[in-house]
């Protein structure tokens, strides 16, 4: 493996130019539109802070591979680096004035996470990994945190699709719900898989979720001592389903999402 600070460093640069935008944007007209489903919107916001994350990483790495969730993959498919990048998570409480949104930015090298980036600016809070190095924010080191099991009770959040396909994951919820589990419902899974990785919640789980959603975020949990893998228990952050916890609580909510209803 390469030296990651230049990596890093880039990923950190790239983020808060892109969060500037995000900013100064904040409240404005954005040119909202839909993409797939009327409640999945995408903004001026997106395309701008994409297009000034792209501009950073080619300047500094022309030869790696970039995946947004706007422009799609732009270098070679099998290039050894890839950049995966979502440039506004959480779009549809960004257009809303609701303040959580993020910017997630990723390194792969040959298909491996080594470098995870999210960065919040509506509370400035940089979230930092790079692979066997730990995580951080704003510099000082993060763990996940120690809650034994569900019902100590543990703080947990999930995510639904823009579509009508979520209705299963209701019953999952529900599922929760009714053991005493408080369950949130955030919007922007970079920052929800950041605050498993920061101890303020416990467990997050969700369906759907693109690699760009997932790549910076995983990581961050993984080097804060958390597990992340998909439903069979495989560790992986691109799965139809992810589940990402403290580790303590990860085979007791894997067999809860596993259960077959009676």
């Amino acid at each position: 493996m390469t030296d990651l600070a230049p990596a890093l460093s880039v990923a950190v640069e790239a983020a808060r130019a892109a969060g500037a935008i995000h900013l100064a944007y904040a409240g404005k007209a954005l040119n909202i539109r839909s993409k797939t489903t009327y409640s999945d919107l995408v903004t001026e916001v997106d395309a701008l802070s994409e297009a000034a994350i792209r501009e950073i990483i080619a300047r500094a790495y022309p030869d790696h591979a970039v995946l947004g969730e706007e422009e799609g993959l732009a270098g070679l498919e099998d290039a050894s680096h890839r950049w995966v990048v979502d440039p506004l998570d959480g779009t549809v409480n960004y257009a809303h004035g609701f303040p959580v949104s993020c910017v997630s930015v990723g390194l792969e090298e040959r298909g491996e996470r080594v470098v995870g980036v999210v960065y919040d600016p509506n509370r400035d809070e940089l979230f930092t990994a790079t692979r066997g190095c730990g995580a951080f924010l704003n510099g000082q080191p993060i763990r996940v945190s120690e809650t034994p099991g569900l019902t100590t009770p543990a703080l947990v959040s999930t995510g639904f699709p823009y579509d009508a396909s979520g209705g299963g994951n209701l019953t999952l919820v529900a599922r929760l719900l009714r053991l005493g589990v408080p369950v949130r419902r955030p919007g922007a899974a970079a920052l929800d898989l950041c605050n498993v990785a920061c101890g303020r919640m416990d467990a997050y789980w969700e369906f759907g979720l693109k690699p760009w959603d997932s790549a910076a975020g995983s990581l961050i949990v993984e080097e804060a001592g958390g597990s992340v893998t998909d439903r069979a228990g495989a560790a992986t952050p691109y799965a139809p389903m992810i589940v990402a916890t403290n580790g303590h609580l990860h085979a007791e909510l894997l067999a809860l999402l596993r259960e077959e209803e009676g």
